[in-house]
């Protein structure tokens, strides 16, 4: 799994490591720019996002009708050129067009669906764990460099960077990446989007992760802006001693959250820790007046953050069917990269016309609701699944095929497969194979 999972990470990751490099210092470098406007610039900084939701479902279906590597490869020049636009750009309109070119290279869908052409089902909710896992190590190590690159050589320098970046991810996809196999599925019903959004569980993971990537936004149009504004009067150089900390806090977090979501299936436990440190960090942002205690309200931003993303979309497939996974998945992404432009583009218009205590206040009762919905969230039930020939089940036995402990099955047509997905404790392989058999 690792050497199919890995390179296709680490593509993901070098892309969003681009992204998320110019996180830390856009809000104060776009301010200066010609033309720009507080909720200009919260639009520059959430702006790829907004693209990004428009072009994930067109790049999905592209991937399955000329391939995977031929669509990836696609995206990631149009990030290469927005990003050398961004580098070049001397105005805030310029930088918008950029950045919102950036986000129209929107190949995640295309990637999750590669792993899920690669990787074996039981199996798919580690891998998803896994790129989770490589994105928030993306953020943190960015978190780190970005201030510290960008107070150094400037932030169109960042951009640069991030453009070679993504020639280094082309390099990758065509040295590393398998080509994978056309697997054609056939499945125990027919998937809707109604059906998911029905799907409590599926419901709050979605509104988890659009609500955790619409903070971010937020957090990143605020944390410059007040830092070198005059309550604090930071220099740019000075922002690395804020993110640095928090970097650290957040890396040490994400590996207990991430054994104790996965491994003893206590997601929820720690989807509810972190947005309560959401709420501390922007109440601890928004009304502080020392710039220590701004530091922890930082800090605790970044642990929440770093907590939570090794686990969302690895979560997302395991509440939803098997014939659910891509909608999901898809439906998911697009509304949580629509939040990241709302995040952004609310904050630095609430820059415009009020000030950073009712900002902190307003996001933090946003999120206090946000903790009370999540209440309704079960941790997943664990399954097995148990494979079978084709020609080894009787199929009338199958179609009528019931049990409460069994949760779905479906056809592998390409290589003559049942595949049934059963709680382990609850039912045996002899019990379900008895049933089915010829």
């Amino acid at each position: 799994m690792f050497k199919k999972v890995f390179p296709l990470s680490a593509i993901l990751s070098l892309r969003f490591l681009g992204l998320f490099l110019v996180l830390p210092v856009i809000s104060i470098y776009a301010l200066e720019l010609e033309g720009s406007t507080p909720m200009l610039v919260g639009v520059v900084v959430g702006g790829y996002a907004l693209t990004q939701a428009i072009f994930q479902v067109p790049f999905g279906t592209m991937s399955d009708k000329i391939g995977r590597k031929p669509t990836l490869l696609v995206g990631l020049l149009i990030f290469f050129v927005g990003s050398l636009i961004c580098a070049y750009s001397t105005d805030i309109y310029t930088l918008m067009f950029g950045r919102f070119l950036q986000g129209a290279g929107a190949i995640g869908s295309v990637i999750t669906a590669m792993i899920s052409d690669l990787v074996e089902e039981e199996i798919r909710g580690k891998a998803m764990a896994i790129m989770g896992g490589s994105i928030a190590m993306s953020f943190a190590l960015a978190m780190g460099l970005g201030p510290v690159i960008g107070a150094a050589y400037g932030v169109d320098t960042l951009f640069i960077i991030t453009a070679v970046l993504s020639i280094l991810a082309i390099a990758i996809l065509f040295t590393k990446v398998p080509t994978p196999p056309r697997i054609k599925h056939i499945y125990h019903g027919v998937v809707k989007t109604s059906d998911i959004l029905k799907d409590s569980n599926l419901l709050n993971m979605i509104i988890i992760n659009a609500m955790q990537k619409g903070l971010m936004t937020a957090a990143f149009v605020l944390i410059p802006i007040i830092l070198t504004s005059d309550a604090f009067a930071w220099e740019k150089s000075d922002l690395y001693m804020a993110y640095l900390p928090a970097m650290v806090l957040g890396l040490i977090a994400m590996g207990p959250a991430a054994v104790f979501g996965e491994k003893y299936n206590k997601p929820k436990q720690i989807f509810l820790i972190s947005i309560v440190l959401f709420i501390g960090a922007f109440l601890t942002m928004g009304l502080t007046t020392n710039s220590t205690m701004f530091i922890v309200g930082v800090s605790m931003f970044f642990i929440a953050f770093n907590m939570m993303e090794p686990l969302v979309q690895s979560m997302i497939t395991k509440f939803a069917k098997v014939h659910q996974k891509g909608a999901a998945l898809g439906i998911s992404n697009s509304i949580a990269y629509f939040a990241t432009f709302v995040g952004g583009t609310f904050t630095g218009l609430m820059l415009d016309i009020s000030d950073r205590q009712t900002i902190g206040i307003s996001i933090a009762v946003t999120a206090t609701i946000w903790l009370l919905w999540t209440l309704r969230l079960q941790n997943p039930i664990k399954h097995s699944h148990l494979y079978l020939s084709q020609d080894s089940v009787d199929a009338t036995k199958l179609e009528e095929l019931e049990h409460e402990h069994i949760a779905e099955w479906y056809i592998n047509e390409n290589e003559k497969l049942i595949v049934i997905k059963y709680v382990t404790s609850a039912i045996s392989k002899d019990e379900l194979k008895a049933k089915i058999s010829l």
